[in-house]
């Protein structure tokens, strides 16, 4: 018997279907199904090799859904509830962190262990199945593993997919308080997420900044106020309506979750004194940009944070909420396209023309 699944064979090169192994599950592994994996802006970053020391050939997809096939002896989830072959299930993309640096140890704060590996990212295809894009996933021993709960479907998961993570986290690290008026800069997943969060958390007005139309659309449903296209507003305009919706003084928060490194000087230009903003959308290097600090920063006594990646905190509260809100949160809607293993190279293509919002790979 062999695997099949979609490989990036190194950077700006056709994907390829390769048949792997099957694998061996060791004591204490899980081997899923899978269901869905998700297409996102990492993957495109990937495919033009800006993320260092990635070990191609890679099986891209480091958030994805799968159904249990064989457990070794893992009979709960992370937080405690039942699991059994047939389950869906969701993991945290971080694995191997170490325990015992100064980061995971003292400080709290796995996703800066030196040590971490990520699924889809920095396991080599030879490894193993430690990707989405593949017809199975092999979930290794110590593998964060959460059960979807009870009504939420694989399409509700992945529709958000990493972007409904870092949205969470992003508005988790703002610290944002009820009646706070909230920017969020971007409307792919990672700022329709932040957008849907920031309201359900109390925010007394969300305007959600981005292009196209389609995705403001979405922005609308899931939550946001206020919407203004960067395709009919030229940058002037843009800071003259934020202020104009905040009685002159700029907004409490502002969450950047573009990617381009411009948005962060627009955004401190936005914000009020005294306010925050958290850089959420700069997974890979995009470049740097010039900001005065005492102007921009200082002066104004603004709070700069970075969210870089999440960790399993986030996949929990993200899914609770979605969970409760489901009706409110209908991420499902987000997918723009399905695509196969085999047709795994066009999704990348779309996802990086804007093609689609959120693209799936369902092998």
């Amino acid at each position: 018997m062999s695997v099949k699944a979609a490989v990036m064979v190194k950077p700006g090169e056709p994907i390829e279907i390769w048949s792997l192994p099957d694998p061996e599950i060791h004591q204490g592994g899980v081997l899923l199904e899978t269901v869905a994996s998700e297409v996102c802006g990492t993957d495109v970053h990937l495919h033009k090799g800006k993320l260092a020391g990635v070990p191609y050939p890679i099986i891209p997809g480091h958030v994805s859904v799968g159904r249990i096939v064989e457990s070794r002896g893992v009979k709960k989830d992370a937080i405690g509830r039942s699991l059994t072959k047939g389950d869906l299930v969701t993991f945290l993309d971080v694995h191997e962190v170490c325990g015992s640096c100064y980061h995971c140890l003292l400080k709290n704060q796995p996703n800066r262990c030196p040590s971490r590996k990520v699924y889809g990212i920095t396991y080599g295809a030879e490894d193993g199945l430690f990707g989405g894009w593949a017809e199975q996933i092999y979930l290794q021993p110590g593998e964060h593993i959460l059960k979807l709960p009870d009504g939420l479907s694989a399409e509700d998961v992945i529709g958000g997919g990493c972007g409904l993570f870092t949205g969470f986290a992003g508005v988790s690290r703002s610290e944002l308080k009820m009646g706070d008026t909230v920017v969020v800069q971007g409307c792919g997943p990672v700022g329709l997420s932040a957008s849907a969060f920031a309201n359900l958390r109390g925010a007394g007005k969300v305007i959600l900044i981005g292009e196209p139309e389609a995705r403001l659309a979405l922005g609308k449903q899931l939550g946001a106020d206020v919407v203004l296209n960067l395709a009919s507003m030229r940058q002037e305009a843009l800071l003259e309506e934020v202020k104009s919706l905040t009685a002159g003084r700029g907004a409490d928060v502002v969450i950047e979750a573009s990617g381009n490194p411009l948005a962060v000087s627009q955004g401190l230009e936005m914000i009020r004194d005294g306010g925050t903003y958290v850089v959420a959308g700069h997974y890979t290097d995009a470049g740097g940009i010039q900001v005065n600090p005492h102007l921009d920063i200082n002066k104004k006594h603004v709070v700069v944070k970075g969210q870089w990646g999440t960790e399993f905190q986030h996949l929990v509260g993200a899914l609770a909420v979605l969970e409760k809100h489901r009706e409110r949160l209908p991420f499902a809607s987000v997918i723009g396209a399905s695509y196969s293993l085999l047709t795994a190279g066009e999704a990348l293509k779309d996802v990086e023309k804007l093609t689609v919002t959120k693209a799936i790979i369902e092998p």
